[in-house]
């Protein structure tokens, strides 16, 4: 797997000068790397027939121009090349890297159908993917995109879909149990970077789902060959081979619909969470909201932002000022349900530059993966030049335990400016919060949170929010190295 992102961790550099991926090392056919603050990828020596093939065919221009793989130029190696590049590509920066993990229910399925069809299309070609992992996938313009260039083999008439074990273990399965059991369960992908082991999601369908065909054959079937093959392998103290099987094209696309058709007919619906109907039950009136959103979108325009993080963003509503204006906005939340909706009313207008995505702040995606380094945190992925914190603050204080303080230094790591609302006792939310827990929190005052943050911010602008008891500030990240 390679990525494709807006920042790079530092790994071992082709050449000097150059930053490689950290995520980019497990394919001997090529690699992702920034020279100059340019993103490009390496094709190795080892990967030209294939790569001959992908561009001679016309699949990689195929898929390009139906927006199924990242776009990408050729361009000169240089004279830093390494000796064993072939070619060197110029791909297009996603704005956001994203993880499966991150992902709701509906953006995980969309992944997994378009993994399926670009395989399909790829045998049109005489290709295949020899991988199918979901990392391997992208949101690109409100859209899942193929960002591993060199996923493509030469494909072999009659020889099985080697990628068919990882397509169910990193699609299959986990779309199966957020549908079947609980939709939070694809946080499963966090422990298992490598895909969902198919007997621990057999183990945890319930008995219904052998009563539908293509996910009995697929997932139950599917994880009891691979423990026969596994027990086999143990007991005669060596590897069992794979089996030698002939397929079909026919065969092999049958297949491919057979999958496809399984993910269609899992459903999630999103409701019954907490937050899931937040501003049908918020303290807001519509004035309220309206003048909540006048103010927002004119600390929006003070800023004029190029990256635009959203922390607690709901359905998307206060999201949408900084998407609108064309600027590439995460939107984060708690909530899978919330996000679900925020995602399907991004992909149904066709919204593009507004990505929805899971997050847990009080336990946010951490670095995970070889050395700690092959997925990076949310942290690293920033920081950006706006994060929005509105009624957030009170969940991380009082829901969660976080002391300001600690509060502002997160924020400061993530930030160059920040419209963030503080949500005072007082108000409805917080007495809610206050309701299941003893009020031991002193220091949660106005004074005590502008004095953790001017440890890291200038404040700009403080303005009440109209009918309310909350203050929006809009505050600028110090230069002089408070945030350290």
């Amino acid at each position: 797997m390679m990525e494709v992102g807006s920042a790079v961790s530092v790994a071992a550099a082709p050449n000097a000068g150059s930053r490689r991926d950290a995520g980019s090392f497990r394919d001997p056919s090529g690699f992702v790397y920034v020279e100059d603050g340019v993103l490009y990828r390496q094709v190795n020596v080892a990967y030209q027939p294939d790569y001959d093939l992908l561009i001679g065919s016309g699949l990689a221009a195929h898929l390009i121009e139906r927006q199924m793989m990242v776009p990408f130029e050729e361009v000169p190696l240089g004279a830093s090349s390494s000796p064993s590049a072939y070619k060197r590509l110029a791909p297009e920066r996603v704005p956001f890297i994203s993880y499966p993990y991150e992902w709701c229910f509906s953006q995980l399925r969309d992944a997994a159908l378009l993994t399926l069809r670009l395989q399909a299309k790829a045998i049109g070609y005489g290709m295949s993917l020899k991988d199918a992992s979901a990392f391997n996938i992208q949101f690109l313009r409100g859209k899942p995109v193929l960002i591993d260039t060199l996923s493509f083999e030469r494909y072999v008439e009659g020889t099985p879909w080697v990628a068919y074990r990882q397509f169910c273990q990193h699609f299959l399965a986990p779309l199966a149990l957020m549908a079947f059991c609980d939709v939070r369960l694809n946080q499963l992908a966090k422990v298992f970077i490598d895909g969902v082991p198919l007997d621990l999601a057999a183990s945890l369908l319930p008995k219904r789902t052998w009563l539908r065909p293509a996910l009995a054959m697929h997932l139950h079937v599917h994880a009891r060959a691979q423990k026969k093959h596994s027990d086999a392998g143990r007991a005669s103290n060596q590897a069992t081979p794979a089996a030698k099987s002939t397929v079909s094209r026919t065969a092999l696309l049958a297949m491919l619909e057979s999958l496809a058709g399984a993910i269609r007919k899992l459903e999630y619906t999103p409701e019954g969470t907490e937050w899931a109907d937040y501003y049908a039950n918020t303290n807001y009136s519509d004035a309220s909201l309206d003048d909540k959103a006048r103010l927002v979108a004119e600390m929006v325009e003070h800023v004029v932002p190029q990256t635009v993080w959203d922390l607690g963003a709901n359905t998307g509503r206060f999201s949408r000022i900084a998407s609108q204006r064309g600027v590439p906005t995460v939107a984060f939340d708690i909530d899978p349900a919330a996000v679900e909706r925020n995602y399907r009313q991004t992909a149904a207008a066709g919204e593009t530059t507004l990505l929805p995505l899971v997050l847990d702040l009080s336990n946010p995606s951490p670095s995970l993966g070889w050395a700690s380094e092959e997925r990076r945190s949310i942290a690293a992925r920033g920081p950006v030049d706006l994060v929005m914190a509105l009624a957030l603050i009170h969940h991380l204080a009082i829901g969660n335990n976080v002391p300001l303080p600690e509060v502002a230094r997160f924020l400061a790591r993530v930030a160059r400016s920040l419209i963030i609302e503080f949500v005072p006792k007082p108000d409805s939310q917080v007495q809610r919060l206050l309701a299941t827990r003893e009020d031991v929190f002193d220091e949660y005052t106005d004074a005590h949170f502008r004095a953790a943050f001017e440890q890291h911010f200038i404040v700009e602008r403080v303005v009440a929010i109209p009918n309310t008891v909350r203050t929006l500030y809009l505050m600028r990240l110090r230069n002089d190295g408070a945030s350290e």
